[in-house]
Order: C-alpha cells, then structure tokens, then sequence
C-alpha cells in the first residue's frame, strides 16, 4: 500500500500492493517483547501478500487503550515487522492538541504515517471548517504524512467532500480512507482530488472492487487480517482487467467482510483470527465476545463462501 517513504513527504506513496490489513486487534503478541509478529506460518504468509500494517485503527480498539498502549503497541510492532514493510498508525483523539501530541510520538515509535480519524464527540459542531482546522493543524506538526479517515459507522460523522478538497492541497495530506461505502462518493472525491497528489482508499472489503473501479488505489480492510492474500489478488485482478474474476472473488468475500465488520464487528474478528491460525486474543470490555449463535452465524459467513 503505502510503499515508498523518501525524505520529502510527498514521497510516500499508494502504489505497489495495496491491501493492507489494519493489524490484528490489540492481539497479546504486539505487547510481548520477546515474541515477533511474523513467527507462525499464517501471519508470514499474510505479510508476504501485503506492503505493512495499519495498527490502531477501528479494529484495533483504540479507544479502549491508554495512550501508552497506543504507543507501546506501535512500537511493538515496528521492532517485529521486517524493515521493508510499512507501519501507519492511527493517532487521532477528540482534540486537536492531543492529536497532534499522539501524532508525534506515533513517529517516533516508528511509524511511516498516521491515521487521523475525524473527531466526533461533538459532532454536531464538527463543521467543514472546523474539520479542515483540525487536520491542517494536525498535518502541519506532523513528522511523518498523514491519511484522513472518514468512519461514519463508528463516528456517526462523514468527513465532508468539501473538507476533503481543501486538505488534499495540503503538502503533507496524503489521502483519504473512506469506509462509508458509497460508491458515487468515492468516485467523485477521485475525481475532484486528481490534479493533487492525493489517493483514496476503500475502507472495506465489501466495495473494494468498486472502489478500484472508480479509481481508488487500494484499501484498508479489516478482513485482510484473514484472508489478506486474497483480498490482494483481488486487488492484481482489478489492476489486471480481470473484471470476471475479480467479481467471483469480490462476491465470496462479502458475506465474511459484512460478519466481522458492520454485523458481529471486532469480537467475530477476532474470533475468526482464531480460526485461520492468527492470535485473536479476547475483546476489552464493554465489547463482549460472541456468543454460541453468533459463532455460528460467523463460521456460516465463511463456509458458505469456500474460507472454512
């Protein structure tokens, strides 16, 4: 995904092999100093398909970890992952101070980019001008680039596309994830952003062949974190023209995005991790782990679909 990182920011840049599994969930194994990321033959397997790893973002329950884990977590997984591959952090808080803070240390514990998701608490308030405040303050002391991220399932909160105009023109704003899903949204913040040097990736699996057909560059997708070489041949079809394939494929790959995202969320994750050889680890409370029925709902979303 984000594969090339040279001393001008601009340098990094959405090219190459773009999915990019967000990080497992705050897995057990980021923490433990002694044990690499890459040790099993299914996480290697994964990092091989992929260019890096976004860590903290809506699946890695951030919200429910301190900022020393936050950090620590980053750092954990940069010391683990091979040199080569790319590490984006998430760093977005509610405030603009504290998110400029998090955004620092993010690169100094090694991150090669940051995520700044929008703030929300007061929604209400969070207008097209305050928006573009916060990210142009974020962006302006940020060591590293930074990639907005518009989450409206978990925000209640679109970052809006005249916002987007404006902050793309921002030297150190080097593209959008979206995970809203509209396609047409997609599309025109493509089209309104391509005189800059700014890309859009796909927030989800579930639209990510649409998203490359209306010129997004790659996604970042919570069911990379098990079927991540898929999703990524997926992604070599789409670049290919292999419209065919790649609609076969995108079809089997709905049902288990929409089970471990939007209907059963972090905890069938994690526990479909489990399954395909990965540390899910358990959810930190409130979020409470599956119950019998909903196990069953979620082996369902990937047997039914040839993954099980």
């Amino acid at each position: 995904m984000l594969v090339e990182l040279g001393s001008h920011y601009r340098l990094v840049e959405l090219s190459g092999d773009r999915c990019f599994p967000p990080g497992s969930p705050f897995p057990a194994k980021f923490l433990n100093p002694n044990k690499k990321v890459n040790e099993n033959p299914a996480q290697r397997r994964m990092y091989l398909a992929s260019t890096g790893l976004v860590v903290q973002g809506s699946n890695g329950e951030y919200p429910y970890l301190t900022e020393e884990e936050r950090v620590e977590v980053v750092t954990m997984v940069r010391r683990s992952l091979p040199k080569e591959k790319l590490l984006i952090a998430g760093s977005g808080c509610e405030s603009t101070r504290a998110t400029v803070q998090l955004t620092e240390r993010m690169a100094a514990g090694g991150a090669d980019a940051v995520l700044v998701v929008t703030p929300s608490f007061y929604r209400g308030k969070m207008s097209s001008r305050a928006l573009i405040h916060h990210f142009t303050k974020v962006a302006d002391s940020s060591p590293v680039p930074v990639v907005l991220y518009s989450v409206p399932a978990n925000t209640g909160l679109e970052l809006p596309l005249d916002a987007v105009v404006e902050l793309c023109q921002h030297p150190n704003i080097l593209g959008l994830k979206d995970s809203g899903g509209d396609i047409t949204r997609i599309g025109l913040i493509v089209h309104k952003t391509k005189r800059q040097d700014f890309q859009v990736l796909a927030g989800s699996a579930g639209f990510l062949m649409a998203a490359y057909c209306v010129g997004a560059v790659g996604g970042v997708c919570a069911l990379a974190n098990v079927l991540g070489p898929e999703l990524c041949e997926l992604e070599r079809l789409c670049k290919s023209g292999c419209w065919e394939e790649a609609r076969l494929l995108q079809q089997r790959l709905i049902e288990p995005n929409a089970a471990v995202t939007r209907t059963l969320g972090v905890p069938a994750l994690k526990q479909a991790m489990e399954w395909f050889g990965f540390n899910g680890g358990p959810c930190r409370s409130p979020l409470q782990p599956l119950t019998e029925a909903e196990t069953e709902q979620l082996r369902r979303g990937f047997s039914t679909n040839g993954w099980l």
